[in-house]
């Protein structure tokens, strides 16, 4: 699936996670390191089924809550206008 972000939106490591800035609005979010991870992955191209291997090998969280919290962060950034649908 991946996920593609619009042109006028970029993204910042930081050491607390990852920054997202819409540069039309100057409005940003800023992400925990494992929602952040989230986003990279799909943004490499990678599908959610990969996105949630990418997250329980890093954090000691289940496949099911995983999931549920991707599908929450995919309408989030949906809803906020920050990805091509």
């Amino acid at each position: 699936m991946g996920l593609r972000l619009h042109d006028h939106v970029s993204t910042t490591e930081t050491e607390y996670g990852l920054v997202v800035l819409d540069e039309r609005t100057g409005r940003y979010w800023q992400l925990s390191s494992s929602a952040g991870l989230v986003l990279s992955t799909l943004a490499r191209g990678a599908s959610v089924d990969e996105a949630v291997t990418a997250l329980t090998d890093r954090y000691d969280v289940d496949e099911a809550r995983a999931r549920r919290d991707i599908d929450t962060l995919l309408v989030s950034l949906r809803s906020a206008g920050l990805v091509k649908r």
